[in-house]
């Protein structure tokens, strides 16, 4: 089903696509760098509408996002193509696909309702893919779910648009983004994007009521320097030290083969620099079984959580305070 943008201004001789930061400015028959847009005789045509190739059910804590609706499960879907070129990517099967993948199948919105509702599942997620690029499938699926008391979350790399993140206003509930460096020339040499525009995307996201947690993905002498993570997390203090934070082991795949997995030192390293700081709950993705998989008091200590991987074994909480001292969590039950 090919749709018609809900963001983009035209002019004589190009549209201008106003849903990601890329902001692409597209001549008649240009696609953009997302690579399901396209300018068709002065109108931004969406060729993804409806496409998935991915479905499953997944434990909310798998996203990662440990501190929104703990121990639920979110019905998940994917689609084709991304706007970034990550030479990392670990969906790159699906990320780096176009419209002519062969494992494509079309599911309307009212077709996610009933999975939503033959799955018995708590809520929806777009991930595996970039979701920002599937904007308008979102926002129509997103206002039936919404309609039936489902939450709906975003697995992002943050690069969309702020007209985009404000039209998501009420229909979208919390999402996991990504920061995946925080140095300008790692986003311009290996995904092709801005720091500073996610950045920017980040703070709108927090504006727009939508709960968020973050996770860095550390590579060997790519990202993982002191100075850096440090860096990174003195600005997530700065816009609220409350927001969820996630260090996540980097395996190697796809074209960065040649690096190590991430040293349990360094991951380590990044938690207690960024509790340091002050960033009240920071985790390890990636590794099975360590203690920062929980969640805990940032007053007092107290085990909130406890997990075993995607697992959630108990959940010690008074609503959302803790039953020790009763201090006040950023934590949606």
């Amino acid at each position: 089903m090919i749709v018609t943008s809900k963001l983009y201004d035209k002019t004589e001789r190009y549209v201008t696509c106003k849903t990601c930061n890329h902001y692409c400015k597209l001549k008649n028959g240009q696609w953009g760098i997302c690579r399901v847009r396209r300018n068709e005789n002065g109108s931004l045509k969406v060729y993804n509408y409806g496409i998935i190739t991915s479905v499953a059910l997944d434990p909310i804590e798998k996203k990662p996002l440990h501190n929104y609706k703990p121990g639920t499960k979110v019905l998940s879907f994917g689609g084709v193509s991304c706007n970034f070129r990550c030479p990392f990517c670990q969906n790159f099967e699906i990320s780096f696909a176009d419209l002519s993948f062969s494992y494509i199948r079309e599911l309307s919105p009212q077709d996610i309702v009933k999975l939503a509702e033959q799955y018995n599942a708590d809520g929806i997620a777009w991930t595996y893919n970039e979701p920002g690029i599937w904007h308008e499938y979102v926002l129509d699926c997103n206002t039936l779910l919404k309609r039936r008391g489902y939450f709906t979350l975003y697995v992002t790399n943050g690069y969309s648009s702020v007209e985009a993140i404000n039209q998501l206003k009420g229909l979208l509930d919390a999402a996991n983004i990504d920061v995946k460096a925080f140095n300008e020339e790692f986003y311009r040499k290996l995904c092709k994007a801005s720091l500073e525009k996610v950045l920017r995307s980040v703070k709108e996201f927090y504006k727009a009521g939508i709960f968020i947690e973050l996770t860095y993905l550390i590579i060997p002498g790519e990202n993982d320097s002191k100075d850096e993570i440090k860096a990174f997390a003195e600005w997530v203090y700065d816009l609220d030290r409350k927001i969820p934070l996630h260090f996540s082991r980097f395996h190697p795949d796809y074209k960065m083969l040649n690096k190590p997995i991430t040293p349990l030192e360094t991951l380590e390293m990044a938690v207690k620099i960024a509790k340091d700081v002050g960033i009240e709950y920071v985790y390890i993705g990636n590794v099975w079984g360590h203690r920062y998989e929980d969640t805990y008091c940032p007053n007092c200590g107290t085990r909130l959580i406890d997990r075993e991987g995607f697992r959630v074994v108990y959940i010690n909480l008074d609503k959302n305070k803790c039953p020790e001292c009763g201090y006040k969590q950023n934590v949606v039950i």
